[in-house]
């Protein structure tokens, strides 16, 4: 008896959630274009009850199940009207931070289209006076005043065999440097640049390289040879200023920097000691190289244009300074390269290496 009691219950609960679906769902054609899916207070009226029944004849109903079905379908409708709203918003907008990071805005609307996700800004950044610091290149506490109280003339006397093989190799490079440019010096000091601006980024990669395999600190050897690339690349950034490099002599740099970039890594994974040796002797060659441009400069061949603003910074050099004081400064800086890397072979040929001696940073 309480059986037929609860199933009668149901059927009752069944058919007045059928006559609310049908009023909201089947009314006519217009009601249900326009009306909603049934809110969460209506599907638990109608859910609910049908779980707690219990009653397997109930889902064996087509149309509850049919009601089921359309509730959810309605329900399903209505949050995907909403996310495609949220979609279309969403596209509108990274299409506004396209058009601002493709030059469709101002310069301010550009730097916010760029840094709005990730967050990492542009630093406004600038100098003692109060002036803008315009070179993203290098910053305010990376630049420095040379010493060019340096001693030029040192100069490391090969002794051993593996000495006057790197000796006579740096040799054998000027003839054909000399041949090409003759006494055009600022290409030369150019070409020179982009060679000798190698060596620190090789020596400094495989240091680092062998830093991460062995677990062992580099004794700041890493730093102090990457500090030298920078600085030759520095150099380079200043005589582009300079010297404007014609379409062949571009062409021969490519040439130039695959064959010594390949070479002097085979050679610096061979024997460090050589690699360093060779490239003190490049340094020497360099100091003869811009005691030369010199010259030139003091003879009135070459003009002595004013300082490139690139110079005047990076080596916080005199408003009025010329080409000539730039050149001073920067034979300082191959001579400092010079004592760095004879100094790195030294400590080779003593049986040591590069991390037992701490390392010259920051001495240019």
């Amino acid at each position: 008896m309480m059986a037929m009691t609860r199933t009668q219950a149901c059927r009752h609960m069944a058919k007045s959630a059928a006559h609310v679906a049908s009023a909201r769902l089947f009314s006519t054609a217009a009601r249900a274009a326009t009306t909603n899916a049934p809110t969460a207070k209506q599907l638990s009226s109608i859910i609910i009850p049908l779980k707690d029944a219990a009653a397997g004849a109930w889902w064996n109903n087509g149309s509850i199940i049919y009601l089921v079905q359309r509730v959810r379908s309605g329900s399903t409708l209505a949050l995907g009207r909403q996310e495609k709203q949220q979609e279309e918003e969403a596209d509108h907008s990274n299409s506004a931070v396209s058009v601002a990071g493709h030059g469709g805005g101002n310069k301010d609307d550009e730097e916010k289209a760029i840094t709005s996700y990730w967050g990492v800004g542009p630093n406004k950044i600038t100098k003692e006076d109060g002036t803008e610091w315009k070179w993203n290149c290098f910053r305010p506490w990376e630049t420095y005043k040379a010493d060019t109280s340096i001693d030029l003339q040192k100069h490391h006397v090969p002794t051993t065999l593996m000495d006057k093989m790197a000796y006579w190799t740096v040799k054998s490079f000027r003839w054909p440097t000399d041949l090409f440019f003759q006494r055009r010096y600022g290409c030369r000091a150019m070409m020179l640049e982009t060679v000798a601006a190698v060596p620190g980024m090789v020596g400094g990669m495989l240091l680092h390289c062998k830093s991460l395999r062995r677990f062992e600190h580099s004794g700041g050897w890493i730093k102090a040879l990457l500090e030298e690339a920078e600085n030759e690349r520095m150099h380079l950034m200043t005589f582009m200023e300079v010297a404007k490099p014609r379409w062949y002599e571009r062409a021969l740099v490519f040439a130039v920097q695959g064959v010594f970039f390949n070479a002097y890594f085979l050679g610096y994974m061979i024997s460090p000691k050589f690699a360093h040796r060779m490239v003190g002797y490049l340094e020497e060659e360099a100091i003869h190289s811009y005691t030369e441009f010199l010259k030139e400069l003091d003879k009135g061949n070459i003009e002595n244009v004013p300082a490139p603003a690139i110079a005047i910074d990076y080596w916080q050099l005199p408003p009025n300074s010329t080409l000539r004081d730039v050149v001073i400064v920067v034979r300082a800086d191959e001579a400092h390269h010079r004592d760095v890397n004879h100094f790195a072979s030294d400590i080779h040929y003593n049986g040591r290496e590069l991390k037992e001696s701490p390392a010259p940073i920051g001495y240019h």
